[in-house]
């Protein structure tokens, strides 16, 4: 499985460990710092010792390309950022069909809902749930409760229990 980051990223990684290496330290130790596997350390090393360290240079990404370019990824971050009342939706929560929405009125891309979380994902981005609150709810009455009622029902000594309890 490829491991996260960019390609740069990685082989950034991978050159930090060869010069690891280079000042003598153990594969072992190496993959600790680095955060590989040892056997990923020892196929590096292997591969700069056979073929150079031009080997370890990035490779472009197998598969597809993304439909959005990395400019236009950032762009989305920035309207998303913004707001859904600055977009002009009713109210601030962003759904994947709102933003979905975006991006094909934005960039012309059709994209399904589901893949616009792997496009969150990818950026850092986390499922929130809103917080649901009574449209009657009255902040000061609750402080009130929470400061001289919840105090009283708390210290009691007993809880309920049957009148009559025989020994």
């Amino acid at each position: 499985m490829r491991p996260t980051g960019s390609p740069k990223a990685l082989e950034r990684r991978r050159q930090q460990a060869i010069a690891l290496i280079e000042r003598g330290l153990t594969l072992k130790e190496v993959a600790r710092r680095v955060r590989a596997s040892f056997s990923s350390v020892f196929r590096w090393h292997q591969t700069v010792v056979q073929e150079g360290p031009a080997a370890l240079k990035a490779k472009p990404v197998p598969g597809r390309p993304g439909k959005l370019r990395e400019d236009e990824c950032q762009r989305l971050l920035t309207l998303l950022l913004a707001g859904a009342l600055a977009y002009g939706f009713p109210n601030d929560l962003w759904t994947l069909k709102r933003i979905q929405m975006v991006i094909r009125k934005e960039f012309g891309v059709v994209y399904h809902p589901n893949h616009v979380w792997r496009l969150l994902r990818r950026a850092g981005w986390s499922c929130q749930v809103p917080e649901r609150q009574a449209i009657q709810r009255d902040p000061q009455a609750i402080a009130h409760w929470k400061r001289y009622k919840w105090p009283h029902i708390k210290k009691r000594a007993t809880t309920w229990r049957p009148s009559a309890v025989s020994r």
